[in-house]
């Protein structure tokens, strides 16, 4: 029988070291995981607090401007105090309050009202995002789990091969190179099940991160989601995506706060009113107090310069508005587009790969190290089935992952995911 070659053992020895090393705690279930990042993600709760601030601009936009309080004394001559002695000795009070033309106001609280309600959509586009990106964190690591199980449980169709090979070379009817290739092969899983195992480390750390969790907290093994359905009409989700996508309605909201821009910047054509009330103490006696009552507006003077160039700047922000309305339904349509291609094709391969391609290697296989054990075939071909064998399989559970993945980015392209496989 022929011996394990130094180099071989020591690889074999060090895999099975570094594959106990790793341990997840439990199962990990999507939903559990996506609702903690809803909760703790920074970034949702950036976007949460960037909402809430553009909320707490309306009431400001919709105020009067502060009012003005002065007071002074005005004194007659310089070499003595003269309040109350001579006439034009006196104190001076005066509160003023500016009044913006009649609709000026409540069109700024219209502005900053619908830039508030699309920086809330926003904040609803950052959670869809959230969802999406760790539902494909989820996935992936799924696959990096299965892709070592599956290398783990093909370990005894390697282990017969390599029986096979030392039983045609004990009896003289094989060559020692047809072991070392089994063998070599056999070790060759252990690399990649460690590359798995790198992978793990790594996407854990990530959904850590998208989850606002510590980055080296531990995390359950992803639990295996039943198949989304496949019975679905693009023109339908498109449609829906019109509708209901946050970042789609944002946009929809900065038109109107564009459109709102656009009013206030012509109503700046007519002149703002400050009313002033003045009062003047003159030291009673001889001299009677003093009011007045006054009003003051302001000349657009300069509006070839100032109110008509910002009139034509909210006319190209309102049409920036719709251009970027128009781009982002066109983005959301061709995404919607791939991803749906790309969910269809997976479902098909999936079932390509289940129903015919991975029961038929399997087939190639065994007849393959049956005509090996009787001499009528040599060892690369079993060894080339055998690579089929788990390639096959790890497509399969690749096209799972994409087909998952890709049915989650739709539905979140569309609006339509509050949690995963939840619908609006």
């Amino acid at each position: 029988m022929t011996r394990l070659p130094n180099t071989l053992f020591t690889c074999l020895i060090l895999a099975l070291i570094l594959t106990s090393q790793y341990s997840h705690a439990g199962e990990m279930r999507l939903q559990d995981l996506i609702d903690e990042a809803l909760r703790n993600s920074p970034e949702i709760l950036a976007s949460e607090a960037r909402s809430e601030a553009a909320r707490h601009k309306v009431p400001q936009a919709g105020s009067l401007p502060d009012p003005m309080f002065m007071f002074g004394y005005q004194n007659e001559g310089w070499d003595r105090y003269t309040y109350g002695r001579m006439e034009g000795a006196q104190w001076m009070f005066s509160a003023s309050q500016m009044f913006p033309f009649p609709g000026k106001l409540s069109i700024r609280e219209e502005m900053a009202r619908k830039e508030a309600e699309a920086s809330s959509e926003m904040f609803g586009t950052v959670r869809l995002k959230t969802i999406e990106r760790i539902s494909g964190l989820y996935f992936d690591l799924f696959l990096a789990y299965k892709i070592i199980d599956l290398l783990r449980a093909k370990l005894s169709l390697f282990e017969r091969t390599e029986a096979a090979a030392i039983a045609r070379y004990s009896s003289g009817m094989g060559v020692q190179q047809d072991v070392l290739m089994v063998q070599t092969e056999k070790y060759m899983l252990f690399e990649r099940e460690e590359m798995q195992q790198q992978k793990i480390s790594a996407l854990e750390g990530m959904l850590n991160a998208a989850a606002g969790r510590k980055v080296n907290e531990l995390l359950g093994r992803p639990e295996e989601q039943a198949t989304a359905s496949s019975d679905i009409d693009l023109d339908h989700l498109i449609a829906k995506a019109y509708e209901h996508s946050p970042e789609i309605r944002a946009r929809e909201k900065m038109i109107s706060a564009a459109e709102a821009k656009l009013r206030m910047a012509e109503r700046e054509y007519y002149p703002d009113f400050t009313l002033t009330a003045n009062y003047y103490s003159r030291g009673g006696g001889q001299f009677q107090d003093m009011w007045s009552l006054t009003s003051a507006i302001n000349i657009p003077l300069y509006y070839r310069t100032k109110q008509r160039e910002a009139v034509l700047e909210a006319e190209a922000s309102l049409s920036e508005a719709k251009r970027e309305l128009d781009s982002a339904k066109l983005m959301t349509a061709s995404a919607m587009r791939e991803n749906y291609s790309m969910f269809r094709s997976s479902g098909r391969l999936m079932e390509l790969y289940r129903n015919g391609l991975v029961p038929r290697t399997e087939q190639d296989f065994e007849s393959a190290l049956s005509g090996y054990s009787a001499g009528r075939s040599d060892a690369m071909t079993v060894i080339s089935r055998l690579r089929a064998v788990v390639e096959s399989e790890i497509s399969y559970w690749v096209q799972y992952a994409e087909y998952n993945k890709s049915s989650v980015r739709f539905h979140a392209l569309s609006g339509s995911v509050s949690l995963m496989g939840g619908n609006k």
